[in-house]
């Protein structure tokens, strides 16, 4: 048959990727909730740096695998880059299981940080192809719904798994189930996307551009004022997930809350996300994409104060409630720009350099929270994140014009690397 864009004209393979990236995001959720208590309490780790180690390797290896995982998505094909990921996810469960010790927690978490590079990045490119131009915002609103529902689902479940087990083995047989579904899945049923990819270049007008990977790294990052406002907006989102990861789970535990009442928490905030997105992916496509971006920035700024401020349960609940909110307005609305931007022949690489700067977030994060904690206190880690998210969306305001249907210049003459 032979390959059509939409959503609807490709429902089954699309839904397909929704569920394969739901076990994706079950993958990390495993670890929301309870990692951070493992390191204290079972490996002795006090200094808050040194417990947000594992978040700073697990930033570093995704972020570098998103780049790794565009290009190899433009080369050998998004099916190859989906099934490989599986595969170095299937011993992460196993390993944080049995972990001797904490430096083999964080080593583990490199293999997971390569497994999410490789795995999110393939069914966020595949669902861009498959949707085609008009309904990207949507695509990528129900892609990341799907992950970050199953990142708070399985955040709940292995924090009620812990409060009644203990904290290791029996959270992580859970993260066994999505490993094996997962690859089971991809091997068998998913199919290649890149038909569309050639269909919708025969689609566009004019003969595709020519950019070197170089050209493609330098636009995304720094050249183009959308692309780069797209991907600094991307890294500080995932700075402040960062520090929510790793360094929330202690400020909700020195306010004496039990692994019952964490877990609560770390499900909130991913939940609201992943739900959300399914009301803002497809708003992007209707009202726009900056709005959303600045909007969504400042709620979480709002959000990240407020857990500053409480010192209680429902204080804490209202806050992650709304940095889950604000998330979902900029996290697909972020990656619908990006598509908007970039052309068809180039687009993977450039999702791929956005995912690098992006998740270098992580690990940015959780160095930054950490320094700031034992220097200063948790309280004036947190506020330094929440101003650091303030001024991101700030960024936007300025720099970034309105992406969704905006015309793309012709480039000028000589300039190669310049085409907008």
């Amino acid at each position: 048959m032979s390959p059509r864009l939409g959503i609807r004209e490709n429902l089954a393979q699309f839904s397909l990727l929704v569920l394969v990236n739901a076990f994706v995001g079950g993958m990390v959720g495993l670890e929301r909730a309870i990692l951070p208590s493992i390191a204290e309490l079972e490996f002795g780790q006090v200094a808050h740096a040194a417990v947000l180690s594992f978040i700073v390797v697990f930033g570093l290896t995704k972020a570098a695998t998103n780049y790794i995982a565009g290009r190899l998505s433009d080369r050998w094909g998004r099916k190859v880059v989906l099934v490989g990921g599986w595969l170095v996810a299937l011993p992460v469960p196993l390993l944080l299981m049995w972990a001797p010790s904490w430096g083999w927690v964080v080593a583990t978490n490199a293999l997971l940080g390569v497994s999410q590079g490789l795995t999110w990045s393939s069914t966020v490119i595949m669902k861009i192809d498959l949707a085609g131009p008009n309904q990207r915002g949507l695509a990528m609103g129900l892609n990341e719904f799907a992950g970050y529902l199953a990142v708070g689902l399985s955040a709940l479940a292995t924090g009620y798994l812990a409060a009644r087990y203990g904290l290791r083995p029996e959270p992580f047989y859970l993260g066994v189930g999505f490993a094996v579904l997962g690859t089971l899945l991809s091997v068998a049923v998913v199919r290649e996307t890149r038909g569309h990819v050639a269909l919708e270049v025969a689609e566009q007008d004019g003969a595709p551009p020519g950019l070197s990977q170089r050209e493609v790294f330098l636009r995304t990052s720094v050249r183009d004022p959308d692309l780069s406002s797209v991907s600094q907006a991307g890294f500080v989102n995932n700075l402040n997930d960062g520090m929510a990861w790793g360094l929330f789970p202690l400020v909700f535990a020195a306010s004496e809350l039990d692994l019952r009442q964490i877990g609560w928490l770390a499900a909130i905030y991913p939940a609201v996300w992943g739900l959300g997105q399914l009301a803002t992916g497809a708003l992007s496509d209707r009202v726009g994409r900056k709005g959303l971006i600045v909007g969504g920035m400042w709620v979480q700024a709002v959000a990240i104060s407020l857990v500053a401020l409480s010192g209680g349960f429902a204080g804490f609940a209202i806050a992650a409630a709304l940095l889950g909110l604000g998330t979902a307005m900029v996290y697909p609305t972020l990656l619908a720009a990006i598509g908007d931007v970039a052309h068809p022949s180039w687009r993977a690489s450039a999702v791929g350099v956005y995912r690098l700067w992006r998740d270098s977030g992580y690990a940015a994060g959780a160095v930054m929270a950490g320094l700031v904690a034992d220097a200063f206190g948790l309280e004036a880690a947190v506020w330094s994140i929440a101003l650091l998210t303030l001024g991101s969306g700030m960024v936007v305001l300025v720099r970034m014009r309105e992406t969704l249907g905006a015309p793309i210049p012709a480039p000028k003459p000589g300039a190669a690397a310049s085409l907008r």
